[in-house]
């Protein structure tokens, strides 16, 4: 048998699995780290926490998974982007990592969107925005305030990069990652030469890593210095992985034109596959040459929806029974008796990208209780799904099936309403951890059992259910919809801006 290593690095955890080749979880772990907040937005990690998280949590997979230990034959990572380390000449953090939630660097955001430069076609077709989470502003937040660590940087990178440096002794980049978060296109010419000369970043260049790596391919076997502290063999192939939510599409199976995925958590990304290349206006993208060779990639998202139902559970000061108000929020009409919810709490990312609107319940009545409330979050988040898909198919990627992972998944009443709003069906595969069956999917493709992406997701991802669009609810929630899309313009005129 063959048996693949993984590791899922998130916000609060990096989660180990073991993998057989027909997509089977054997063993699985988690170890928990630490992030430090402080004012001004800051979030930031320890890389030497992810490391000794995976070391842990790998040897307690593998015995769970009760397997020879030299049997593993290739490791792939899916970890969060955007989290960006300074290392030294010996691969060592010369600071903590500033991690994807640290939105320290807005200003340097602005900065690189007033350069106007061809790299930031991604931004919706150059009208922006540019996230202050991604790689250029916090390296230019680091120049201007932290220049001494910036010289001194042997190596600025990513949470991903750090560990294959760890595990391999080579500076590679994940051809996903910085093509989605630094402006990185294969189609032009590769890195933004031109975009971090005009912002004064110049030498940073020669402080990214030094290759790009494809996704699925191999960057190197393990040193002798990983091999003791894994206790695996040091012919262990090191493949490439990427980021969480792009892993995570290929473990939905999404990977060929015409497909889109849902990735729902804290917030939604919608990722869809096309044939060829889209800029437009309120979408990101398009990647060329993702997630495979010749494919194209789009990308939406809603800034916070999961996280709307926390917030309701905090009101609620620890009262919410999750169970209970799915059933009984089941029981109503579409339209919660006349509720409409603008998900926008932290801002909209797309298709509006405007950080200063906020979230309203709109048509609230004494006659309303926390069911009723419950729902209409749950409807206005799939209405602003259906606002980006709406935006995806004007400018040319349509999708007839949503595949979902995350979250959302665990309640029916919510797979339910996106597929009612959205008048799709929507695909749930049978396992629920896509980061990590889609690392697997990558592990075994660089260990050669598979020569594509697609044959990796055909042998390893296992069809799950589908849920229909319901002709009634969906007639219904369309005059809704019409609502809903009135509110931002007029909520924006309120506010005067």
């Amino acid at each position: 048998m063959a048996y693949f290593l993984t590791a899922d690095g998130g916000t609060e955890s990096l989660r180990a699995r073991v993998y057989d080749l027909s997509g089977a979880c054997l063993g699985s772990a988690a170890i928990p780290y630490e992030t430090r907040f402080s004012a001004g937005a800051r979030a930031e990690q320890d890389p030497e926490d992810w490391w000794r998280a995976f070391v842990t949590a790998a040897g307690k997979a593998i015995a769970e998974a009760g397997i020879y230990r030299r049997a593993i034959e290739a490791i792939s990572l899916a970890t969060t982007s955007c989290s960006v380390v300074a290392l030294d000449e010996n691969g060592d953090a010369l600071r903590p990592a500033i991690i994807w939630m640290d939105v320290r660097a807005g200003q340097e955001a602005e900065a690189v969107l007033a350069t106007a430069d061809a790299a930031l076609r991604v931004n919706g077709a150059g009208q922006g925005p540019v996230s202050a989470e991604w790689m250029i502003p916090k390296a230019l937040w680091l120049k201007r305030h932290e220049p001494g660590i910036f010289d001194r940087a042997r190596t600025i990178c990513e949470y991903q990069d750090f560990m294959t440096l760890r595990l391999t002794g080579e500076r590679a980049a994940s051809f996903n990652n910085v093509s989605l978060r630094w402006h990185y296109s294969a189609a032009h010419g590769g890195w933004p030469l031109s975009l971090i000369e005009a912002l004064g970043l110049g030498a940073l260049k020669d402080k990214w890593p030094t290759q790009v790596v494809a996704t699925g391919a191999v960057i190197g076997t393990l040193t002798a210095r990983a091999a003791e502290a894994l206790d695996l063999s040091p012919s262990v192939k090191v493949v490439q992985g990427g980021v969480d939510a792009f892993v995570g599409m290929i473990g939905l199976g999404v990977a060929r034109p015409g497909q889109l995925a849902l990735i729902t958590g804290s917030s939604h990304l919608q990722y869809g596959v096309t044939d060829r290349a889209i800029h437009a206006p309120g979408i990101w993208g398009s990647y060329s040459d993702l997630p495979a060779p010749g494919r194209y990639m789009v990308e939406g998202g809603q800034t916070s929806t999961g996280s709307i139902i926390a917030w309701l559970g905090r009101l609620m000061n620890g009262t919410m029974d999750l169970d209970a108000l799915n059933r009984r929020a089941a029981e109503l009409e579409p339209g919660a008796d006349g509720l409409i919810v603008q998900d926008h709490f932290q801002g909209n990312r797309t298709p509006y990208t405007d950080p200063l609107s906020r979230g309203a319940i709109v048509g609230l009545t004494l006659a309303h209780e926390p069911q009723h409330i419950f729902r209409a979050i749950m409807e206005g988040i799939g209405f602003g799904t259906r606002l980006i898909l709406d935006s995806m198919a004007e400018a040319g990627c349509r999708s007839e099936e949503i595949t979902i992972g995350g979250g959302a998944t665990a309640s029916d009443l919510w797979l339910q309403i996106h597929a009612d709003t959205a008048g799709l069906p929507v695909a749930v595969p049978a396992s629920r951890d896509a980061p990590s069956i889609g690392a697997a999917v990558l592990a075994a493709m660089g260990a050669g059992y598979f020569s594509t992406i697609d044959e990796g997701i055909v042998a390893m991802v296992k069809p799950g259910r589908v849920i229909e669009p319901r002709p009634r609810e969906t007639a219904l929630y369309e005059e809704i919809y019409g609502r809903y899309r009135a509110l931002y313009p007029a909520l924006k005129a309120l506010r005067g801006a």
